[in-house]
């Protein structure tokens, strides 16, 4: 193989080794390297879910980070209100908040990125939703965020606030089925 066909193959391979190297989880993960991981994995975007949703799946690759996987998703709130799943981002939620105690630098800053992080994942959530149901997922979305904003927690949740956009939701339904029939 000449060199100049030898360094056009292995340029291209040595750089998609030095990226999954980088990408990689390192054995024996240090301080640092766990708060940077729990960090990146609860930061209010897409990516960083998606980066989140990604590790979920492949937990063993992050052995060595020792995170904290375990969640009871909404709490003793429904995970799926009026049938909008919101089991994942309560997932993620219990993550950053199992995670930056365990680290202990669980504080009011990273309470409040997390919890907002929360809050737009469940938005990003509603936002695959019908049109005409959106505005009940995201009244749900915000009834959710402030009970762990002022609480810690999905248990201040109360039976009002479902009923009050389960109605929201049947009477969008109800003018999309009129508008449907006319």
């Amino acid at each position: 193989m000449s060199r100049t066909r030898l360094a056009r193959w292995a340029t291209p391979l040595l750089s998609a080794l030095i990226v999954l190297g980088i990408a990689a989880p390192a054995a024996a993960a240090t301080f640092e390297q766990k708060v940077a991981v729990v960090t990146s994995f609860t930061q209010d975007s897409l990516s960083s879910y998606n980066s989140w949703l990604s590790a979920r799946n492949n937990q063993g690759a992050w052995a060595d980070y020792d995170l904290d996987w375990s969640t009871d998703l909404c709490s003793s709130s429904p995970d799926n209100p009026l049938g909008f799943d919101f089991k994942l981002s309560c997932a993620r939620h219990d993550f950053g908040y199992r995670n930056n105690k365990r680290l202990g630098i669980f504080t009011s800053t990273v309470k409040a990125r997390v919890d907002l992080a929360f809050y737009n994942d469940l938005k990003r959530k509603c936002a695959t939703y019908n049109w005409a149901v959106r505005p009940a997922c995201y009244s749900l979305a915000w009834t959710y965020y402030e009970a762990v904003k002022n609480f810690g927690s999905l248990a201040a949740v109360s039976q009002a606030d479902l009923d009050k956009a389960a109605k929201m939701k049947a009477d969008a339904l109800a003018k999309t089925s009129s508008r449907a029939q006319r």
